[in-house]
């Protein structure tokens, strides 16, 4: 009875037990709320925290920014200088100076002229009347090999050549006024004036006194297909054409050798001018006489200019600029 009464009492302490149990689960719910809340206080915490610190990175990166001097952007603007440069002289318009005297009255000693290299890349071709840089088809000019410095130097040349900061010693080029093309009869005899198909050029830009074909009359030729014929506007002083007509190529210059047309005078500023085509190759029937051109009988060098492209250097300059500008925004 007493094992009895005793499970009685266990039993009675067990529903008190029983009867404390939803008091105790719900402090166990209530400290799991604040544990809750706790957590998502710590959480908003350290999410903003790593806002914080990606705002104070992004602040320390302005700052840095803003810390730079322009001694340390000089060189990203030269190298941008120098890629445009590189890029505008192979692919675009590139400058040439000129040494002599041959293309008088268009063209002065030492004047600089801007040259076209973009049409040619779309099938392009020189026409009647245009003033064209083209290389040597071989032999026309006559060099006297540079002296060469120290090999630091040298480098240093060949570097700057490349880009088009000076003229390049495997350059041989030479600027002439194109007066036939493919399939053209032109005549030049003494006492005449030049005839293109039979239609005489009335020639307002050759050089004052200058006879147009009585220095070195060489008759009747043919322009053969994708060559030209070309002469100097200073007839008496430019040996074009007419005086390699006996020499390996008969005078004519292939068309691949036309590096661009002169389009423009650019330097000095006194005789800027457009270098457009005379009126004169506009006459009509001048291109109705020109033949198939499968047959034909048979010290004027430009340089690049020691300071070509500054255009450049002009675009890449605002460039530096806006970035430094933007780097100073908050």
């Amino acid at each position: 009875m007493e094992e009895t009464a005793g499970s009685a009492g266990s039993g009675q302490g067990g529903a008190g037990g029983a009867g404390s149990g939803p008091t105790g689960g719900q402090e166990t719910a209530e400290v799991g709320d604040e544990g809750q809340e706790a957590g998502a206080g710590s959480a908003e915490g350290d999410g903003a925290g790593a806002a914080g610190k990606k705002a104070g990175k992004k602040a320390g990166r302005k700052a840095e920014k803003k810390k730079r001097p322009f001694w340390q952007e000089l060189p990203i603007l030269v190298g941008i200088a120098l890629v445009l440069s590189l890029g505008i002289k192979t692919f675009f318009v590139q400058a040439f100076s000129i040494p002599s005297g041959s293309m008088q009255h268009t063209l002065e000693k030492d004047d600089r002229v801007l040259v076209d290299k973009l049409t040619p890349w779309f099938g392009a071709e020189p026409e009647r009347g245009e003033v064209v840089v083209f290389k040597d088809p071989g032999g026309w000019l006559d060099t006297v090999p540079r002296v060469k410095g120290n090999g630091f130097v040298e480098g240093i040349r060949t570097a700057l050549s490349t880009v088009g900061l000076l003229p390049s010693d495997n350059e041989k080029d030479l600027i002439k006024r194109v007066i036939g093309v493919g399939g053209d009869t032109v005549e030049c005899r003494e006492g005449s004036p030049v005839k293109v198909n039979g239609v005489a050029l009335d020639e307002p830009y050759l050089f004052p006194g200058a006879t147009p074909c009585g220095d070195a009359p060489v008759g009747v030729v043919t322009v053969p297909k994708d060559h030209l014929w070309v002469m100097g506007d200073h007839r008496n002083d430019s040996r074009d054409s007419r005086f390699h007509v006996n020499e390996p190529g008969g005078g004519f210059v292939p068309v691949k050798n036309v590096i661009g047309r002169a389009f423009v005078i650019a330097w000095p500023l006194s005789r800027w001018d457009t270098l457009s085509v005379p009126d004169t190759f506009d006459r009509k029937g001048l291109a109705a006489g020109a033949a198939d051109g499968l047959g034909g009988r048979a010290g004027d060098r430009p340089t690049e200019p020691s300071a070509p492209e500054a255009a450049a250097l002009a675009a890449a300059v605002p460039f530096a600029l806006w970035q430094r500008r933007r780097a100073k925004q908050p």
